[in-house]
């Protein structure tokens, strides 16, 4: 009993911790975006009192959960990331950390380039951005999203490299550490995922399954950490939603079998109906994976701006008095997010696993009974 009132108190302090942190956090950033704007607006008006702007959430709540080429750690401490720009002249490398968080431009071989609401622009040397040549840029850089993707990779590396070691040396045996964490999880997605959804196939599938449902709870997992290497809203960018929806597109209908395409491109309706059920049918094949994509984006984006909202009262009203109230929000919106930080990789590898099951289903159920 008291080792489970220690461990309730150490999750509910680690709760705490990260909530006041991400509303100090956000206090800070917010506070020298203040000031700098106040010492811009004070040197355009040569000496006079510059009124301080009010606070804008949407732009802050933006900022935080959009892509960018800087990784802010803590208090004036942020990480410059490479920085790849193919142009009609050459290919530049530099750091991020150039641009001084966009204050300043930075002159590169052939242009020089400033950061212009987080996008790499080119400017003249009066510091006008050159829209014509800018259209001819391509910015290829290492982004805050693909460092923090890359960090999940190796995470998923190391974990099911030491799991697997670890079957090979214990063979026999009931599994320990890290093995006795993984594998109900493992067991969860074949028994409860897998197999009630493909049917017999189900081993053939269950590498892509597993690697969908731990890429995606990692992911989660870091974007609510607030600390370095945590804090990256990678499962809510929209494009990369779209690469793990298009890779269940090529899964499914490369899987499939005749019988799925024949109730496609030949369904069981009459045959003056197929210029309507055809076009329909093939909408469907393409309107599952869409429906992927945009469930996961919105639901862990619409998480990363409830929570920001929320700190962000403190700096609308202008008051410490609503900041109890703000952290005690978080707080419980944190661990709602424990849950659907789960729940999304779970929704995402089931209904995969449903759509791989459609479409390898065969016409009788024949084959199935004589396996069993």
């Amino acid at each position: 009993m008291n080792l489970k009132k220690i461990a309730s108190g150490f999750i509910l302090g680690v709760f705490l911790f990260f909530s006041t942190f991400k509303t100090f956090a956000a206090q800070h950033e917010n506070g020298v975006e203040t000031t700098e704007h106040a010492t811009e607006e004070h040197a355009e008006n040569h000496g006079e009192h510059a009124e301080e702007g009010p606070y804008n959430p949407t732009t802050a709540i933006l900022e935080h959960i959009g892509d960018s080429h800087m990784w802010h750690v803590i208090g004036d401490i942020s990480l410059g990331l490479p920085v790849i720009i193919y142009t009609d002249k050459g290919t530049e490398f530099f750091s991020s950390s150039k641009f001084n968080h966009g204050h300043d431009a930075y002159q590169g071989k052939y242009y020089t380039y400033k950061l212009v609401e987080d996008n790499i622009r080119v400017v003249d040397a009066a510091g006008n951005v050159d829209k014509a040549t800018s259209y001819k840029i391509y910015d290829l850089s290492i982004t805050k999203n693909v460092v923090a993707l890359w960090i999940a990779v190796a995470l998923l590396l190391i974990i099911f490299t030491s799991v697997a070691s670890a079957y090979k040396k214990r063979v026999g045996k009931a599994p320990k550490g890290l093995q006795s964490f993984i594998e109900p999880i493992i067991v969860f997605v074949r028994d409860e995922i897998a197999r009630p959804n493909i049917g017999y196939r189900y081993q053939r599938y269950m590498p892509i399954l597993l690697t969908i449902f731990f890429f995606i709870w990692i992911n989660n997992l870091l974007g609510l950490v607030p600390l370095f290497p945590g804090g990256a809203n990678v499962t809510g960018n929209i494009l990369l939603t779209f690469v793990l929806s298009f890779i269940v597109l090529l899964v499914v209908n490369f899987s499939a079998n005749k019988y799925y395409w024949k109730h496609i491109l030949l369904p069981d309706v009459p045959w003056w109906l197929y210029p309507i059920m055809i076009p329909v049918e093939l909408i469907g094949v393409i309107s599952k994976p869409f429906a992927l994509m945009i469930r996961l984006y919105a639901n862990i984006s619409a998480g990363h701006i409830i929570v920001l909202s929320l700190i962000s009262l403190i700096f609308i009203f202008k008051t410490m008095f609503i900041a109890p109230v703000s952290v005690a929000f978080v707080l419980f919106m944190d661990v709602l997010e424990l849950l659907v930080a789960f729940l999304q990789a779970f929704i995402f590898t089931m209904l995969t696993a449903l759509f791989i099951g459609t479409a390898v289903e065969e016409h009788h159920h024949g084959a199935e009974e004589a396996h069993h």
